[in-house]
């Protein structure tokens, strides 16, 4: 172990910075010190003290630089990086922010090292594809999170519902058996996209296609209304707002009053359900949103991050040791172990199996996906036609209206 982690430990309330303290050169002028950025949140510092550590003693000469960096502003501060020079070497960011980086031509194409070394052909499609432009893989897989049903076990009980359901129908139905009395089947903000999302997808639906390099909005298509429509059915069955998305309020706070049965969230939803009610400790259950076909979940959107390493990476080589380290199969495990995060590939789904909430997340993930790669997705994003397009069909408004609305939005915002 390197002596500067006794002078510099890690403080949850500064940026990690691992060798700007104390670092002793070693190996005769020729360490060299790969500059990493990571996002607040991402990882414990007990994981990065554990992976520096072990990274440092096993490549003699190579000191970990580690900055947590905040969400807040990150896309324009990135932008500014990787345009200039100087570092940082290694970038953290959001799985559906890689196609606007790798717009500006900065990144390194790691294609050769996903097919070669790191078993790509294995990847979480959620993950993978985002990370994936015109055939070049910029973004390296990292970890994922997606969202399940969080459910009451005692109101399934009281409604005479022994296990989960298998598929979508039976899910409604159970759906409007919970829903009586003063309990509510389920709790379904009426602008929750993400999940309005993967109804489009099991579909067969899209929220914009790629039409020969120019993006348009496809929320008017069969399919997708298809999708819209499933919302709707589900929806009315407990008393989310049609105005409001899950965040007003707080979905988890509503679940924790104890009289609605299903929530749909990451699992990262049930510390603040045990927080605002202690006593549901031990009453909840959990299971892959259901899709249209028995023993199949449905589709969802995949959250999660990647890794890329810019064109002016002054160690790119270290980087890239650094990169297939993180992205490896040992330090995947010890990511989702300690964090409750989904692994990068579907096979390694099985080293969370005895973490029940995440185990039933990484059964979702394998049928996961992203939003559309495009370089100006996070523009719809920012003044989202998504949600107000939801709302006018839950009050009632023509849903083939709405969604050409929505879509000509899209495809305007798209074309910027």
């Amino acid at each position: 172990m390197k002596n500067r982690f006794l002078a510099c430990p890690l403080a949850a309330a500064t940026a990690l910075a691992l060798a700007g303290c104390g670092m002793l050169p070693g190996g005769g002028g020729q360490t060299k010190t790969v500059d990493i950025w990571l996002m607040r949140d991402s990882v414990s510092e007990d994981f990065l003290t554990r992976f520096t550590e072990a990274y440092e003693e096993e490549h003699d000469g190579v000191d970990l630089k580690v900055t947590i960096q905040e969400w807040t502003g990150i896309g324009k501060k990135v932008t500014e990086a990787i345009q200039g020079g100087g570092g940082p070497d290694v970038i953290e960011v959001g799985n559906t922010q890689v196609a606007q980086y790798a717009d500006t031509e900065k990144l390194f194409d790691l294609t050769l090292e996903s097919v070669r070394d790191l078993g790509s052909e294995d990847w979480l499609p959620g993950l993978a594809e985002p990370g994936r432009i015109g055939g070049s893989q910029y973004g390296i897989p990292w970890y994922a999170a997606n969202r399940i049903v969080i459910y009451n076990k005692s109101l399934f009980k009281e409604a005479g519902i022994s296990e989960p359901p298998a598929d979508r129908a039976e899910w409604l139905a159970d759906t409007e058996k919970l829903d009586r009395g003063a309990s509510q089947g389920i709790y379904l903000a009426g602008q929750d996209w993400y999940t309005l999302s993967g109804f489009i997808w099991e579909e067969g639906g899209e929220l914009a296609v790629d039409k020969g390099g120019e993006w348009a909005g496809a929320l008017a298509s069969p399919a997708a209304r298809r999708g819209m429509a499933f919302y709707k059915e589900l929806q009315s069955l407990g008393e989310g707002p049609k105005n409001a998305d899950e965040q007003n309020p707080p979905q988890a706070e509503v679940f924790a009053r104890g009289d609605v049965a299903q929530l749909i969230a990451t699992p990262s939803a049930v510390a603040a359900i045990l927080k605002a009610n202690p006593a549901l400790d031990g009453k909840l259950g959990f299971f892959p949103i259901p899709g249209k076909k028995a023993g199949r979940p449905c589709a969802v959107f995949t959250g999660g991050s990647d890794l890329i390493i810019p064109e002016n990476a002054p160690e790119r080589g270290a980087a890239i040791d650094v990169v297939k380290a993180l992205a490896g199969e040992k330090w995947q495990t010890e990511l989702a172990r300690s964090m409750g995060y989904v692994p990068n590939k579907k096979g390694l789904a099985s080293v969370v199996a005895g973490q029940e909430a995440t185990a039933v997340m990484a059964e979702g993930a394998a049928r996961g996906r992203a939003t559309p790669n495009s370089p100006q997705w996070a523009n719809v994003e920012a003044d989202n036609p998504i949600k107000p397009y939801m709302t006018a069909v839950l009050q009632g408004e023509d849903p083939l209206r709405a969604a050409q609305r929505a879509s000509a939005a899209i495809t305007d915002t798209l074309a910027e």
